[in-house]
């Protein structure tokens, strides 16, 4: 029996600052109907143009992930989709008057309260769950990322850090939405000192603060960890998000110090696999 569709059940909305850019940003998610998928629409922008949250509008995976369509632009929704995924819904419009979700506190689990405030309801139509039926691995000198077919959705993640507080930090986990709110979606994206100064010349991190990373100097952290392997936590629901630009999957990722970008190519050779079997 196929599950039913979900969206969220009223509007909600949120303020804060976008990560890299630093700028202001007042959001509202609001219920869609089925098939709509997960839409972002630029409300600040004449004509209030929309982009859709899927593989083939990512423009840019440096750092974080972007999508454009004509002159809606949007850009680090990894976390945001990280959430959605996680909590199964499918439909979803977020109206932004700035190119940048709330970075929130870094991590996911601001957008899992709205989702949880806004509430969850099914919708008549059955969920699309690709379900993977062969095996694909993106590769890139020590740094790999693969799927395999597999009954469910689970996450294998790998982190090797040279830190000497991070080092290596492995989790293996089946992703459910109890699961993520607990283990996973709190976890926060990091930074380092050194590249803060670096990231901030070109123009990323404006909006990063010790409030909203783990971020860590030479030899310490500056911040409060909220899990010993954090860092891990926090790229697999990296993930997460970047693989819910295909909409529900099955299948077993798994990955050894993955980025956004292998993350993409994943997905867009997943997403070849799709328009191969899908009439």
């Amino acid at each position: 029996m196929s599950k039913p569709q979900q969206t969220i059940e009223k509007a909600v909305s949120y303020q804060g600052i976008g990560l890299h850019s630093g700028e202001p940003v007042h959001m509202v998610f609001r219920p869609a109907p089925e098939d709509t998928g997960i839409v972002f629409v630029r409300t600040d922008i004449e004509g209030q143009p929309s982009v859709r949250a899927h593989i083939d509008n990512v423009t840019n995976t440096m750092r974080a992930t972007t999508l454009e369509n004509g002159e809606a632009k949007v850009f680090t929704v990894e976390h945001l989709m990280a959430a959605f995924s996680a909590m199964n819904i499918d439909n979803c419009y977020i109206e932004m008057d700035s190119p940048e979700p709330a970075v929130g506190d870094g991590s996911s689990a601001v957008f899992i309260k709205l989702i949880e405030e806004a509430g969850i309801v099914e919708q008549a139509a059955p969920r699309h769950i690709y379900k993977v039926t062969r095996s694909h691995a993106i590769y890139d000198g020590d740094r790999f990322v693969l799927i395999l077919p597999y009954d469910g959705y689970r996450m294998t993640f790998t982190s090797i850090n040279s830190h000497p507080l991070l080092g290596i930090q492995q989790c293996d986990f089946e992703v459910s939405p109890e699961y993520f709110k607990e283990h996973i979606g709190s976890a926060r994206t990091i930074g380092f000192m050194k590249e803060l100064e670096q990231l901030q010349a070109m123009g990323l991190a404006k909006g990063g603060s010790l409030d909203n990373a783990l971020v860590y100097d030479d030899e310490k952290c500056l911040s409060v960890p909220r899990f010993d392997d954090e860092l891990v936590r926090h790229k697999a629901l990296d993930v997460i998000g970047d693989l819910f630009l295909l909409g529900p999957i099955e299948g077993h990722v798994i990955a050894l110090k993955s980025s956004h970008e292998l993350n993409s190519r994943l997905a867009r050779s997943i997403m070849e696999e799709i328009r191969e079997t899908q009439p």
